[in-house]
């Protein structure tokens, strides 16, 4: 029996509250991560989970058990990460989370790179436009886009992206262009919104100043994707990131408006938790991010 695998599986149920979410984290079945951690639980000569037909909980034993355990895994993996940097030789599984739209094209372009550099490094890609608590779903790196609202995190910044005003020709044709950003506010506005609130107040550099635009409209989205698809369809003004509705300014679908007035960018960071060893694989693929983002 491999102890640092059943103790792997006895984190990933614990953290999951479940053996079917476990065995999903880790890729494997239910019935091999019911198996490991009932061996661990053997082997120890304790019970370290609660089990019933709807939950998965821990007992004050696993309590105190799953604390020991995350520390060694950590210096297990940290350890092997040194003997992987004396070698060059990266190996092992990085789990990341990362928002849907910039996760699927740009990031997933970049760790394309990386894999080929090192094939022995397992990427776990989950794709989701909420912020995931790190920690407790085991994400061993994040992609996000700031502002940062968890200052208990560390985040390392890979790059800054534009944020740009951009509008169909069909959308132009018929409600005309706007002459000025405060002509945007009697105009049909596609609003991307936050976890936290709607960005309906669009800024702009006027002759050196900051002036704030009050905007609104009939679709709200969190994924700017969606956003840039809307006004692609002709359907309103969007302000997204570049990497958003860069397509279609590649196909002439979109253009930009104010772009000699924009005056905000977005940063990008790779974020992970302070208590967090960064193993050799995971420090080497912020590197590359940074190297090929920028």
């Amino acid at each position: 029996m491999d102890t640092i695998e059943t103790m792997r599986a006895f984190i990933a149920v614990a953290r999951q509250r479940s053996f079917t979410e476990g065995a999903r984290q880790l890729e494997m079945s239910t019935k091999l991560i019911s198996k490991y951690v009932r061996q661990l639980e053997e082997r120890l000569g304790a019970q370290l989970l609660h089990r019933t037909t709807r939950s998965v909980t821990l007992t004050e034993t696993g309590e105190a058990y799953f604390t020991r355990c995350i520390a060694l895994l950590e210096q297990f993996d940290e350890l092997e990460g040194l003997i992987q940097l004396k070698t060059s030789e990266l190996a092992g599984t990085i789990r990341i989370t990362a928002p849907t739209g910039f996760g699927s094209t740009h990031l997933v372009d970049a760790l394309s790179s990386f894999q080929q550099q090192h094939p022995n490094v397992v990427l776990q890609l989950q794709l989701s436009d909420h912020n995931i608590a790190i920690v407790e779903e085991g994400v061993d790196l994040a992609i996000r886009f700031g502002p940062l609202h968890d200052s208990s995190l560390i985040a390392r910044k890979l790059m800054d992206m534009r944020l740009v005003v951009a509008v169909s020709g069909d959308y132009l044709e018929q409600h005309g262009t706007p002459a000025d950003p405060q002509a945007l506010a009697s105009h049909n506005c596609l609003i991307r919104t936050s976890s936290s609130e709607s960005q309906t107040t669009w800024q702009f550099n006027t002759d050196g100043q900051t002036n704030s635009v009050k905007v609104n409209g009939a679709f709200h989205s969190n994924n700017p994707k969606a956003i840039a698809q809307m006004a692609a369809n002709g359907l309103g003004i969007c302000r997204s990131p570049l990497y958003a509705v860069q397509p279609y300014l590649d196909d002439g679908r979109l253009q930009l408006l104010f772009e000699n007035q924009e005056t905000h960018s977005m940063a990008l960071y790779a974020v992970y938790p302070p208590s967090r060893h960064l193993t050799a694989r995971v420090r080497a693929l912020i590197d590359h991010l940074q190297d090929s983002l920028e």
